[in-house]
């Protein structure tokens, strides 16, 4: 067993299913290909500028619409509700952070934003997390360090204390800079609730 006090999780893809499964679904009732999206936020610069910028607040939702539904071919309305709209929770993991939290670590969220509120559960949210960062509310984006060290600072620990548990292995690289335990979440919920349990004290 490890020395860790407190878990901080992602939420798209580590609470909820998969956003890039999600993006293909979206894909295919748009008539794109079925890695467009995905496509688009990895190889076009223009594309992840508006990304990083919605995620940090800087552009509000319906101007990253109006722009990334330009470079898709789609019509803008609901854009965001639309690609992110098959997200699922992911009970399995739900069901065993109550059980991690109910054994007393601080348990808190640090999420990228997608700018549309509807994403988050924010009843479940409130029951789940001691601190919570989103993105577009605090000006920070993954994978910028300070965003993590906030994050743990809002459970009132120090980074090292922490493990931090994301389904992207790029935004796990700065926490890991920063002293915290990481696992990385490939959607099988046993397997990744086992490994939190491995370090958490």
């Amino acid at each position: 067993m490890g020395d860790r006090l407190g878990l901080i999780l992602d939420y798209g893809g580590v609470l909820t299913s998969s956003p890039f499964a999600s993006f293909q679904a979206f894909c295919g009732h748009e008539g794109l290909a079925p890695d467009a999206v995905r496509e688009r936020f990895r190889d076009d610069p223009k594309a992840r500028v508006l990304l990083a910028e919605l995620e940090t607040g800087k552009l509000p939702a319906p101007d990253f619409e109006r722009a990334f539904a330009g470079s898709l071919g789609v019509a803008p309305e609901g854009l965001l509700r639309r690609m992110f709209g098959g997200m699922q929770a992911d009970r399995q993991m739900i069901d065993g952070i109550r059980a991690v939290r109910r054994e007393g670590p601080k348990i808190g969220l640090l999420s990228n934003s997608v700018g549309d509120a509807s994403v988050y559960d924010r009843a479940l949210m409130d029951e789940l997390f001691d601190g919570v960062v989103i993105s577009s509310e605090v000006g920070l984006r993954k994978p910028d360090p300070a965003i993590y060290a906030l994050a743990a600072e809002r459970i009132g620990l120090p980074a090292e204390a922490c493990v931090y548990v994301d389904d992207l292995p790029g935004n796990l690289k700065p926490a890991r800079a920063l002293g915290m335990a990481t696992v990385l979440h490939r959607g099988d919920a046993p397997a990744t609730l086992a490994e939190v349990r491995a370090v958490l004290r």
